[in-house]
């Protein structure tokens, strides 16, 4: 039964004021003398952590992490401790989080800990690892809201498969984090919990679901952190310097998490790690992989972790491969940091003895508008079902009502591409699947075709690319998601790395070019060198579907490079 549309408004500033009340009265910082845009430099400065605990979170190197939890030189219990004093700071700068559990979090790590001194073994591969979660994993006597107002108050009855999976091999989950209403929107907000800001610079966003996976990692230095969705791993991860991998559909479990348009399947949400190092991303799938997840979700592909494939066998074992360089998507241009980036990569590759040739574009426009209009299939209907739950309204703008960045821009040309808008019938989507598989076999057969150019022998070994045509943007103006979209409708794995940051000196205004379309023009015209100086500029390198063992490799190839 609908809530009152009068009473939303007050369901939320209760649910938002629990959530305050969930933070230990002796973990509150007095964020006054922080009132600075850069915030990443507070967890060593507020007072709150102790030497030990900046020492234990300040560790990147996730094998020694996971050693000295192995040999009990650190226990589970101030692991945890330590990465959620540093959680709580960064919600309390960046407003992150929603599911707050200290309690919760802190027995589990017990557990892990007495399992240890009784048997003298350890649970699993993750033993006592703390792990955030984006707030779509279910786990059993927690509430999942996902950004609505009507999903207060909705506790999970049991864990989803991967939260199962992830206490097998030893691991504590520990928070949950924030999520834009619907999903859908390239940055992280909703009426229930608010915004989330980007740690290097708050003006800024730290992008789509989840963006506080990319806040709370660039702030806080945890092992990594999991997340489901279209590209919610890899705008956050190249918006906060991040690494991160979006596997081809169903490699990794998604039964048990909730989503938004629950039942569209001909793009599917797919579960991805976000991580300060490429080598957790790697602990991560592996652990989850080695624990057979198609014996839990009926979905999950039945591919165990390949050796030989994370050798690059079908990759010339590393040496001498072949990159392809796409330097634009034919819909939007990069600004100059991400060109430069790019740059960066070439030369890099090029002196570590590797081929590095231009992408040529292939059909992207008409893989644009049939990706958008199977998303547009139901003209809203599950966002306005959701929303009438509680009489919310849907949010039309990811703008600020306050301090709101100017941006030249009425329509994405993502909505501008699908045309009429209006509920399709079942006949006219699967026309559009029927478009789309085309459109992949076409794709297919045109990187193949590469293999006339490589001079290896083989088709063009992966894809460089940006992740966006931005680095982090002010709230509001993170419009085009097409450079991650298009993986998205072709199911090719990715990986993210970060490259460099934007340098107002090198970053020059460029000359304007030919305009493609409306939003090509207004993202040139929101470039702002001195605004954008000291983003992290991100990248993503583009594999095969259902390369995920060859796409991590080949990405530390790449990152050593």
């Amino acid at each position: 039964m609908p809530e009152p549309a009068q009473d939303w408004k007050a369901r939320c500033a209760a649910r938002k004021a629990k959530q305050h009340d969930d933070i230990p009265s002796q973990w509150l910082i007095d964020p006054s003398p922080f009132n600075r845009q850069n915030v990443l430099g507070v967890p060593a400065s507020c007072g709150l952590l102790s030497a030990r605990e900046l020492e234990i979170t300040d560790t990147d190197d996730v094998d020694l992490l996971l050693a000295n939890l192995r040999t009990a030189k650190w226990s589970s219990v101030e692991v945890t401790t330590a990465f959620y004093k540093r959680a709580l700071v960064a919600h309390q700068l960046t407003n992150c989080l929603t599911e707050i559990f200290v309690d919760r979090a802190l027995a589990r790590a017990s557990e892990v800990d007495r399992y240890l001194k009784d048997t003298g073994k350890v649970i699993g591969p993750l033993h006592g690892l703390p792990i955030s979660l984006k707030d779509q994993f279910c786990i059993k006597g927690l509430e999942t809201i996902m950004g609505y107002a009507g999903w207060i108050g909705r506790y999970a009855q049991s864990d989803c498969v991967l939260v199962q999976i992830l206490y097998e091999c030893g691991a504590v989950p520990f928070v949950r984090t924030n999520v834009p209403q619907t999903l859908q929107w390239g940055e992280t907000y909703n009426s229930v919990f608010g915004r989330t800001t980007n740690p290097h610079n708050r003006y800024m966003t730290p992008a789509a679901p989840p963006a506080a996976r990319g806040t709370y990692p660039a702030l806080l230095d945890p092992p990594f952190s999991a997340s489901p969705r279209h590209s919610s791993v890899r705008i956050p991860s190249a918006f906060c310097g991040l690494y991160s991998l979006r596997p081809s559909y169903e490699r990794l479990p998604y039964c048990g998490a909730l989503n938004a348009q629950q039942g569209q399947e001909s793009v599917s949400s797919t579960l991805g790690p976000m991580a300060n190092s490429l080598a957790a991303v790697k602990v991560f799938v592996k652990a989850v992989i080695d624990a057979k997840p198609w014996r839990r979700d009926p979905l999950a592909v039945r591919k165990d972790w390949s050796d030989r494939e994370y050798a690059l066998a079908e990759h010339g074992t590393g040496r001498k491969m072949c990159f392809a360089i796409m330097w634009h998507n034919g819909v939007i241009k990069p600004q100059p940091p991400i060109l430069r980036g790019m740059q960066v990569v070439k030369k890099a590759l090029e002196a570590a003895g590797h081929t590095v040739i231009d992408w040529e574009n292939h059909r992207h426009l008409e893989l644009y508008e049939v990706v958008e209009r199977i998303f547009a299939a139901d003209d809203g209907h599950d966002y306005l079902t959701q929303c009438a739950l509680s009489g919310e309204p849907l949010l039309q703008t990811m703008s600020p009502t306050t301090d709101k960045h100017e941006y030249a821009l009425d329509e994405p040309f993502a909505r501008t591409i699908v045309g009429e808008r209006r509920h399709l019938s079942a006949y006219e989507l699967w026309q559009l699947h029927h478009e789309k598989r085309a459109l992949r076999k076409s794709y297919l057969d045109h990187w193949e075709a590469t293999a006339a150019r490589t001079g290896t022998g083989r088709p063009v070994d992966a894809i460089i690319s940006p992740v966006a045509p931005y680095t982090a943007c002010p709230h509001g103006c993170n419009s085009d998601a097409f450079y991650t979209t298009l993986c998205n409708a072709l199911d090719y794995t990715c990986a993210t790395f970060p490259v460099t940051s934007a340098n107002r000196d090198v970053d020059v205004v460029q000359p304007p070019h030919e305009f493609r379309n409306h939003e090509d023009e207004a993202v040139y015209k929101l470039y702002d060198p001195e605004l954008f100086h000291g983003m992290p500029v991100g990248l993503q390198l583009i594999g095969r579907p259902f390369e995920e063992e060859g796409v991590i490799a080949m990405t530390e190839v790449v990152d050593k490079a």
